[in-house]
């Protein structure tokens, strides 16, 4: 889903314009950010906790020539989902594959990392 998306769902359920939607989903993720930035931290109950954290360098290989390369440190955003957002997608997830009758001769899909 786009933020356009977002945006559109939201001005359908509340009979409100997508531009002022937009407008004040666009100030959301500002303020996120912002807070992020002066904070390092912002926690938002029952949808979770997005962080900053500090990634030590390291040393690592180039998976194609096998060359050793030198990863420096840097900083990233983590986010770590609420209790309650878990147990809905959770829920959801399985109610889905619940209804979804099996078929062996199908594929499995694969998870990469």
């Amino acid at each position: 889903m786009t933020k356009k998306e977002i945006v559109k769902q939201i001005s359908e359920k509340l009979s409100v314009p997508q531009l002022t939607i937009k407008e004040i989903v666009q100030l959301t993720f500002d303020s996120i950010i912002e807070t992020l930035i002066q904070h390092g931290r912002i926690e938002l109950r029952n949808f979770g906790v997005f962080e900053v954290k500090k990634r030590k360098g390291r040393d690592a290989r180039n998976p194609r020539s096998g060359e050793k390369v030198k990863v420096p440190p840097k900083v990233v955003v983590t986010f770590k989902p609420g209790k309650e957002m878990e147990e809905q997608v959770r829920a959801k997830a399985m109610a889905d594959e619940a209804r979804q009758p099996e078929n062996p001769a199908a594929p499995t899909p694969s998870v990469q990392s």
